[in-house]
């Protein structure tokens, strides 16, 4: 694994211009995916619980904070920028993530009815807006010379959310014809980011293979490859269980066992990567809930497969990364708590000799 020695570090260039960016929804991200993973593991439900009521304030705050601070000349700003502009893909996520758990665990407190109401809100705001980054982010990027790395996963990745979250949704939809679009639409909304990753991970692959890793600040972005796989494995195996078409079951858990291998692989290669580059000095930035939300995915989908298929493989894997998600979590928030927010809102900005 030579070429995915790490570079010398050299300090990455702030941006300051726009302080306060799209990717601090990633600490939404990463928190939702705690509770709604933790809402599968046996005696977690109550602390779950409480973690998505904290994810839901986090986003209620995130969200007045930006309408306060962004106005249209800072979001065309950001969209401009070649790194910050894959992070738009975090708020949508960051909505259908609280969303999904307003139905697993928040129904618990506010009842099934608003709970429902709420999480069809958030999933209509996040897919439309995920459908837009999924668009415009891409075209950004054509014809613009820079090198692919794990952030350009991020906007083509909540389609896959989506297709996730509304698999959970249409579980609660009487049978009929509303109920098999619901599900039809999350299978194309499932195939529209699926196909988008497996353009973009293959550049990344080579990126690493030819021009090495980069900055180190960009290392945590390794792990987004993690989001689309992991997102994925729950999303065919959620719709499986709302039954609307034949073979779905199979489809869920071929397809599921399949990229849940690859998965385990490039998780890793990228905790390889990861403790490489810290013991050389890995500088704290928003980019490190990388670590929680893509890793969040694979828990989930693990969780999935075990109730497809009562295997204890699927089910100690599960519990295991997840006791990993949540000391990831603990360290990033805890690291963000100490940091001024609004100071490093934005990630490192990558010099034109390293894109």
């Amino acid at each position: 694994m030579t070429a995915l020695a790490p570079q010398p570090h050299r300090a990455p260039e702030v941006r300051r211009a726009a302080p306060f960016g799209p990717n601090v929804f990633a600490s939404v991200m990463g928190t939702g995916i705690v509770a709604t993973a933790g809402a599968s593991m046996p005696g977690l439900r109550t602390a779950a619980g409480f973690v998505w009521a904290l994810d839901a304030a986090l986003l209620v705050f995130l969200v007045v904070a930006a309408l306060r601070r962004w106005t249209w000349a800072t979001v065309r700003e950001q969209l401009a920028d070649p790194v910050m502009a894959q992070f738009w893909g975090a708020p949508p996520m960051a909505l259908m993530t609280v969303g999904t758990g307003a139905v697993l665990l928040g129904s618990d407190w506010i009842g099934m009815p608003a709970a429902l109401a709420v999480d069809w809100t958030l999933w209509t705001l996040g897919t439309l807006l995920g459908l837009a980054t999924s668009v415009l982010v891409p075209l950004r990027m054509f014809g613009s010379g820079e090198r692919a790395f794990g952030g350009w996963l991020m906007p083509v990745v909540p389609p896959m959310v989506s297709a996730a979250s509304g698999a959970v949704l249409a579980g609660h939809l009487p049978e009929g014809s509303f109920r098999q679009a619901v599900v039809l639409g999350c299978y194309a909304l499932f195939g529209i980011s699926l196909f988008a990753t497996m353009v973009i991970v293959p550049q990344i692959w080579q990126r690493l293979v030819q021009h090495g890793l980069g900055v180190a600040s960009t290392v945590p972005t390794l792990w987004i490859v993690l989001g689309p796989l992991g997102q994925s494995i729950t999303a065919a195996n959620l719709l499986s269980g709302v039954h609307v078409l034949p073979g779905q079951t199979a489809f869920g858990v071929l397809y599921g066992t399949v990229t849940w291998g690859f998965a385990l692989l490039w998780m890793v290669i990228a905790a390889t990567v990861t403790v490489r580059t810290a013991r050389r000095g890995l500088p704290f930035a928003l980019t490190w809930w990388s670590f929680v939300f893509p890793l969040g995915t694979l828990v989930t989908g693990s969780s999935a497969l075990a109730a497809r298929v009562p295997s204890a493989m699927f089910s100690g894997v599960a519990v295991v990364l997840y006791g990993a998600l949540v000391a990831a979590w603990v360290v990033v928030a805890v690291r963000t708590l100490g940091t001024s927010l609004p100071a490093r809102a934005a990630p490192a900005r990558l010099r034109p000799a390293d894109r």
